[in-house]
């Protein structure tokens, strides 16, 4: 796949979040506007290509003319558009008919029946606008971001899944606009596939992906970790109270779904948050 040029707002990186379509299926800037049409909190603020201010320069330094509506290979790394939405701007990257973003490996999938192949797939790439910067984390923002893709996600039924970098997650199309719109209408925090889970080698059961959120990671120990299933029922149950919570800095007692008592406490860097029974 051919990457995005160093100038281009869109840069993959460890923000925002991935679309993956398949190969040759990826929507160019009409399927995009024709989107923006569709939803009223939605719009497109900027489009270097589609300004009739833009003036191409070949690399001789000879003018070239105004770009217009047509896309020259001087533009096939530079194809993206910037977005309204809720007032809030997102730059997409990646549209056809230029190169599309370099996606990065997932390590965990969600509605998938197995991990999406890079030889498989073309993706666009959806982040933050730049006024945006360092504000990322920050919750409306996210969610801002993720309901932009979902509207994308159920707009386009040839988007195969989402790629959520921080919890190296891939998520499949139903599933991702299911567990977003449930949150945005006020359900709870989508543990399972805005952060996931691994086994430790000491058998703890470990999140990933939870520090983008609040800065810290759950780790529920042995024994507690030992059923899996029981214990990722419990780490979904407590990732969504933290996100509320912003976090835990002290020591907590809570009570497990069975009725166990269980106690939460940062571990000596802050990084973690372990789980007892207690």
């Amino acid at each position: 796949m051919g990457r995005l040029a160093i100038s281009d707002p869109g840069l993959p990186g460890p923000q925002g979040l991935f679309l993956l379509f398949g190969r040759g299926k990826r929507p160019d800037r009409r399927a995009i506007k024709e989107f923006a049409a569709c939803y009223p909190n939605v719009s497109i603020s900027h489009d270097p290509v589609g300004e009739s201010s833009l003036r191409l320069v070949t690399p001789e330094g000879e003018d070239a003319g105004h770009a217009g509506e047509t896309i020259t290979n001087i533009q096939h790394d530079r194809v993206w558009v910037e977005f309204v939405r809720d007032g809030l701007t997102f730059d997409l990257a990646g549209l056809a008919p230029g190169h599309p973003s370099d996606a990065p490996q997932v390590s965990h999938r969600f509605d998938l029946t197995q991990l999406p192949a890079k030889d498989d797939y073309e993706a666009l790439h959806l982040t933050p606008g730049h006024h945006l910067a360092g504000g990322e984390r920050l919750i409306p923002i996210a969610k801002s971001l993720l309901g932009l893709a979902r509207d994308l996600v159920d707009h386009f039924d040839e988007l195969a899944c989402v790629v959520w970098p921080p919890a190296g997650s891939a998520i499949g199309h139903q599933f991702f606009e299911s567990i977003v719109t449930a949150w945005l209408d006020g359900g709870p925090f989508p543990a399972l596939g805005l952060t996931a889970f691994r086994e430790a080698v000491d058998g703890a059961l470990q999140s990933e992906g939870l520090d983008f959120w609040i800065g810290q990671e759950l780790r529920i120990e042995p024994p507690l970790s030992s059923d899996k299933v029981t214990a990722t029922r419990l780490g979904v149950r407590l990732i969504n109270q933290m996100v509320l919570v912003g976090g835990v800095e002290t020591s907590e007692r809570v009570v497990a779904p069975d009725g166990n008592r269980l106690l939460m406490r940062p571990s000596r860097n802050g990084k973690f948050v372990r789980v007892w029974r207690e």
